[in-house]
């Protein structure tokens, strides 16, 4: 098994946070596992970005250069890493900061996703990230949810472990609707598959 994924978005947007927790899940569940966390001086506001690579074997580079997976939390990130993924790969697209029809491959596994919408109802804006991570968890498989959940107390600071729980909802949140959205497809392709 071998998995690369690219994370991305803006200072501020948790996208780091998002890569640490699967790269340290991945460690949990004792596979070998690289985190390359990318940043612009400007910090908040700024890029950011992160590369993960889980894989069964050593591996040779923490870089990759044709992701199996994005992750877009803004527009500028899906300009900049859409054009680079993998034929048949997936992208998880913020279709609250990024418009639909700037999805402009067809030959990609897209998931939209309105993170920002949805952490919005949860009650705190700053959770989208882990509406995505959970998303992308569930539709991936990659780790587990429940070790992702183990995870939070280690990776965060101490400071923000009583925003656990509700980081922990979010993500579950973001669990759902991708199984929900799954649903959806599977029903929506039976359709097709029926007609005459």
């Amino acid at each position: 098994m071998y998995f690369d994924v690219i994370i991305a978005g803006f200072g501020g947007q948790g996208v780091l946070l998002m890569g640490d927790l699967v790269a340290y899940a991945a460690m949990k569940e004792g596979k070998h596992v690289t985190y390359m966390p990318t940043y612009g001086v400007e910090m908040r506001g700024g890029t950011a970005m992160c590369t993960v690579i889980i894989a069964d074997d050593e591996i040779g580079s923490p870089l990759t250069a044709r992701p199996q997976a994005v992750i877009v939390m803004n527009e500028a990130s899906l300009d900049k890493y859409q054009p680079i993924v993998k034929p048949g790969g997936l992208v998880f697209v913020n279709t609250s900061l990024i418009p639909k029809d700037k999805v402009t491959r067809t030959d990609l596994d897209v998931v939209l996703i309105a993170a920002n919408d949805l952490a919005a109802q949860l009650g705190n804006s700053k959770m989208s990230n882990m509406i995505v991570l959970g998303t992308f968890v569930e539709r991936t498989g990659i780790v587990k949810l429940e070790t992702i959940e183990k995870s939070f107390a280690d990776v965060m600071p101490e400071r923000w472990h009583g925003l656990i729980p509700l980081n922990v909802r979010a993500m579950n949140i973001g669990a759902e609707f991708s199984r929900s959205a799954l649903r959806t497809q599977q029903q929506e392709c039976g359709r097709s598959r029926r007609k005459p």
